[in-house]
């Protein structure tokens, strides 16, 4: 029987890029409850089957894939934040978990070992910057040359780009 720090889902980086109103209440109330309130904003989940469905009904809206500890490390070096919108250091990193530093950190969380969680003061939504040299299309699916749904790997690129 498996504890809960030993998941095995992947980790999900999950980016809400259009902002339109207007849609349906259960896509507004999916966003809601992946604390995507906002485009730019960015959470992360563990992938699990009742995630895949919420991804589904939003994915006119965001864009979702599996995250690597670098990027993940960048993210939190750079826009995660501490009540007051303090900054992560290496010091709270080493003071509240058993790593020393932040990408060990990182990679703990990416292969399921801790979770962000562990870092009691972050806050769960890390609020990027648009893409540098922009989107290429927000209106359309992956699959027919835009941005919004599933990219798996490529997520790191685009997360890189918000950083």
């Amino acid at each position: 029987m498996s504890t809960k720090a030993e998941t095995t889902g992947k980790l999900l980086a999950i980016v809400r890029i259009r902002g339109r109103p207007g849609f349906p209440y259960f896509v507004s109330d999916t966003l809601h409850m992946l604390r995507l309130n906002k485009p730019q904003h960015a959470v992360f989940y563990r992938d699990s089957p009742s995630l895949r469905g919420m991804l589904q009904k939003a994915k006119d809206l965001i864009t979702w894939g599996e995250v690597d500890a670098e990027t993940l490390a960048l993210l939190i070096r750079k826009r995660g934040r501490l009540p007051g919108n303090k900054r992560v250091t290496e010091e709270l990193v080493k003071q509240y978990t058993k790593f020393g530093s932040i990408d060990e950190f990182a990679q703990a969380v990416v292969v399921g070992k801790a979770e962000l969680k562990d870092l009691p003061l972050l806050k769960p939504v890390f609020r990027l910057h648009p893409p540098k040299r922009g989107y290429k299309d927000v209106k359309h699916h992956r699959n027919e040359g835009g941005d919004l749904g599933y990219r798996g790997e490529e997520i790191n690129e685009l997360l890189k780009k918000m950083a």
